[in-house]
């Protein structure tokens, strides 16, 4: 009955014109969907209705009515324009204008706001006026000027309604109505800086600090590319004037609907300051001497063949780019096998979500993401853990609040800091690090207790389930309480919610996986997922969040040492002979190295040469006076970089790249979805795409390779790959999930609907095993590592942003009070952190996002790198190194900062 009801449709004449509607239609959407031109201010698309311009005014039945406001729920006869209508409206714009400082002569947006365009619409001259309040500049990154605020409610709306973050409300009364941050200024505020305020914001009232003293921007010209910022792949509109970027917004598109968060729209300059690599180097002496480019990559060329032909392919190795585009990271793949003769590649998902694809599987039979962003949102229940997802996925955690707030969805979170998330939690489960496994299969054991299971799922979809809960039944609340720390009637609760939901969904990142248990920790939140029936399905599912911008690409397209493009393994005869005809050349069959194995080949002597692409280990990459020594002793180095990184300074040639801002091509993102780059600028400098520069050396060494466009690359990865088989740059703005079997196939928003890629889903027995080091005497503290929402990676992008760096640009550690009243420390001082590795000198911060016996260190910093202390133990089937606790064991003294 209600399902009839929500399709009954009404007759709606709009000015003699009879239209059809589903009751409940809004009125404006339906207006504005059939052409009719109706002026709006305070509407948003995206927003709740306010009626507060009174500008929409229609006739409904001869009644004046404001359409914004209005729900059609019978037939009905509407009036769009008379000559009341006209006088109406033209009086309420009249008087907006008046209480506003229409200064459009020296406004920079002249000729771009709303209000201006009203103005000519309805024949009103804006003019200046006094300027009665005063300026809030307190942002880092905006201006508001109540002078020019028409109190619309959009800024106030786009801030809770889309960010879900509800920072900003109106003040005071009456004329003097306006906007304040928090309960003042912008600076004391919680606000982060995403500008969905800015906009929103229909007039120059919330304005770019950037565009103060510009000038007028128009005329300007638009492009729409992929933000390079983390794996959500939000869309991204710059506005472009005299070839360089005046404004971001985002792009009214999938997956961000027109959100971004502040690196995305305020961070983008970090990718074209003056220090950009120009003109390829070779170290001679000891130092760089730009050279031209026949040169470099001939003396690339020469030293890769010469080591080849001394000590065989497999003395060399490369790394490919989690920044670089898919098309980019097949063609170093490829130039690695067909070229060089070596399956000795790896990215940076080793460090990041090797457990995540190893574990995912083995249990369903694919390592991606199973469902959407956008499903998020219409979760009954969603579990968040090991995922800092406000700080590292910005615009996902706007879904997940969204679900709280307005669809009354449950959040449980699982994380051993009071992450921002907790705040919109229902629960929040405070483990001890590296204990998930134990708290996972504690929940599984109430939910099977309690007889909470899927039954007819776990029977028709899934093996093994008979082994796993035995090993389940031995985690009853209170010993998972002796392990984690968790209370059992919290745990209990939690196990509760999540398995009565009808739609669950679990999200999960690093903090999942960066464990010598990494692997066994994906398993358990598969049997989880498996357990309640919670994938297959919409609204559910294993959501792992990819950390850079195409990490799933990189993944996708064979920048790994066991798989071809497509996830096809390296050591399958098939797999060989189906390469090998496409390739024209032998290739090698045994599963190559991983970063650290490199790192480790390097120092034992049996790595030469090593080829590194948009990568920076020297800063990345765990236990990092190890990773140091082995860059300053391998043979020869090639880095390829848009910067001099801190790992190019090592090299013996960097070649320069070009961003992605100069260049097409496509990007994959967290949930699968391949979107495109395109170009906007011409090449700074005499930098190249990196596909165009490793065909150009894979021809010097023997192996011919070209390409007229990327696009023709992309045609030879769908040949070639099962998953992309369907997709080529005439579907681009189709922006399709894998797998795309087949022209005609649409993408896919869920994985294994009806059946898993494996065939059953498989449960995992997995037994809690401690992390590889836990505190001591000597060393009693547990150090986490990772992201803050200013930076990005290793800072070489993020770092150089004017905005970015003024939220924040020096190293600190988050430390318990009570355990810094336990070392005599003041917040602020300088302390140094040390483990068995090495030590950095950091500032002290107090916080009580860190539970007592804890530290926490963001690892963007190169001043105190926190990866000089992180340990390389490694997940003994991922081969991911233990970032979150391996390194566990530190000590705290007190530092003068003198001797910082």
């Amino acid at each position: 009955m209600e399902k009839a009801m929500q399709t009954e449709t009404v007759k709606v004449n709009i000015d003699g014109k009879v239209l059809e509607a589903k009751k409940g239609t809004n009125l404006l959407n339906l207006l504005k969907s059939n052409g009719f031109d109706i002026p709006t201010l305070c509407y948003h698309e995206k927003l709740s209705r306010t009626g507060a311009c009174r500008l929409c005014l229609v006739k409904v039945d001869g009644k004046l009515t404001t359409s914004c406001t209005y729900e059609i729920e019978n037939d009905i006869n509407v009036i769009t324009e008379d000559d009341e209508i006209s006088f109406l409206r033209k009086g309420v714009f009249e008087l907006l204008e008046s209480e506003i400082n229409a200064d459009c002569e020296n406004c920079p947006l002249d000729g771009v706001c709303e209000i201006q365009k009203l103005g000519e619409r309805f024949g009103v001259k804006l003019s200046p006026k006094d300027e009665i309040y005063e300026k809030d500049d307190s942002s880092v990154v905006l201006r508001y000027d109540p002078n020019k605020c028409v109190k619309c409610f959009r800024c106030i709306k786009a801030c809770d309604e889309i960010q879900g973050k509800g920072v900003l409300n109106f003040a005071y009364r009456g004329s003097q109505l306006r906007v304040v941050a928090g309960i003042g200024r912008w600076e004391t505020s919680e606000c982060d800086g995403c500008g969905e305020c800015v906009q929103a914001c229909p007039t120059a009232a919330l304005m770019e600090k950037s565009l103060i003293n510009y000038g007028k921007i128009l005329p300007f010209e638009k492009h729409k590319t992929t933000c390079i910022y983390c794996g959500v792949g939000c869309q991204i509109e710059l506005w472009v004037k005299d070839n360089k970027i005046v404004k971001v917004e985002g792009a009214n598109e999938i997956p961000n609907n027109g959100s971004l968060c502040v690196k995305g729209r305020f961070g983008i300059d970090g990718v074209l300051k003056e220090d950009r690599l120009k003109k390829p180097l070779i170290k001679k002496d000891g130092r760089f001497v730009e050279v031209e480019w026949d040169e470099a990559l001939d003396y690339v060329a020469e030293r890769l063949i010469k080591i080849k032909k001394e000590y065989g392919a497999d003395a060399i190795c490369g790394l490919s780019s989690a920044k670089c585009t898919n098309e980019e990271n097949y063609i170093f793949q490829k130039f690695m096998r067909a070229a060089v003769g070596t399956n000795n590649i790896d990215h940076c998902a080793r460090l990041c979500h090797a457990s995540t694809v190893a574990g995912l599987m083995m249990a369903f039979g694919s390592g991606a993401m199973t469902n959407s962003i956008a499903e998020l949102e219409h979760a009954d229940v969603i579990l968040v853990t090991g995922s800092n997802t406000t700080e590292a996925h910005p615009v996902i955690s706007t879904f997940i609040k969204r679900a709280v707030k307005f669809n009354k969805a449950k959040l449980i979170v699982v994380d051993p800091r009071k992450i921002d998330l907790t705040r919109y939690a229902t629960i929040h489960l405070q483990q001890r690090n590296g204990t998930d496994v134990a708290w996972l299969n504690g929940m599984m054991n109430v939910i099977i207790n309690e007889g909470l299971e899927d039954k007819e799922f776990i029977r028709t979809r899934t093996e093994g389930y008979e082994e796993f809960k035995k090993v389940i039944e031995e985690y009853t609340p209170e010993r998972v309480e002796k392990i984690t720390g968790i209370k059992k009637e919290d745990l209990i609760e939690a196990a509760r919610l999540f398995g009565k939901a009808k739609n669950a969904s679990i999200v999960f990142a690093m903090g999942i996986t960066q464990h010598t248990t990494g692997t066994d920790n994906v398993l358990s939140i598969a049997n989880l997922s498996m357990l309640t029936g919670n994938v297959g399905k919409a609204f559910a599912g294993v959501n792992p969040l990819r950390g850079q911008n195409n990490v799933q690409g990189a993944g996708d397209m064979g920048a790994l040492p066991n798989v071809y493009p497509g996830y096809q393994k390296v050591d399958s005869p098939d797999t060989i002979e189906k390469f090998e005809k496409a390739w024209n050349t032998n290739l090698p069959n045994k599963v190559g190295l991983t970063i650290l194995e490199m790192i480790n080949g390097i120092l034992n002597g049996k790595i030469k040469a090593m080829f590194v692409m948009g990568e920076n280990p020297a800063l990345s990459d765990p236990n990092l006076n190890h990773v140091r020594e082995a860059l300053n002793e391998v043979e020869f180095l090639v880095v390829e970089d848009i910067y001099l990184s801190e790992t190019a300074e090592f090299a013996d040639v960097v070649l320069p790249a070009c961003s992605f801002l100069e260049k097409d091509g496509t990007f994959t993102n967290t949930e699968r979805r391949i979107l495109p780059i395109k170009k906007v600028f011409e090449p700074i400098g005499e930098s190249k795409p990196d596909w165009q520069i490793i065909c150009e050396l894979s021809s010097r060494m023997g192996y011919d390779m070209h390409y007229n466009d990327v696009s023709e690359i992309m045609d030879e990865i769908a040949t070639l790959t099962p998953i992309y088989a369907g997709f080529s740059y005439d579907r681009l703005n189709e922006k399709l999930q894998w797998p795309i079997p087949t022209k005609e196939h649409k993408g896919t928003q869920f994985l294994h609907k009806d059946k898993f890629t494996r065939g059953l889903g498989k449960f995992h027995p997995v037994d809690y095993i401690d992390p590889a080091e836990l505190p001591d005497d000597e060393y009693p503290f547990i150090l986490s590592t990772g992201r803050i929402l200013y930076h990005y990676h290793t800072g070489t992008i993020s770092r150089r942003s004017d905005y970015l760096t003024e939220y924040i640009n020096e190293p600190y550690v988050e430390i318990n009070p009570y355990d810094a009243e336990k070392c005599g420390l003041k917040n602020g001082d300088m302390v140094r952190i040390s483990t068995r590795r090495g030590s950095i000198v950091l500032k002290a911060l107090f916080s009580e996002r860190v539970v007592v016996g804890s530290v926490f260190i963001p690892f963007h910093f190169k001043e105190a790198a926190a990866n000089v202390l992180t340990n390389d133990a490694l997940d003994p089937i991922a081969k991911i190194p233990e970032f979150k606790v391996a390194a566990a064991k530190c000590k705290i003294e007190k530092v003068k900062n003198n001797e910082a």
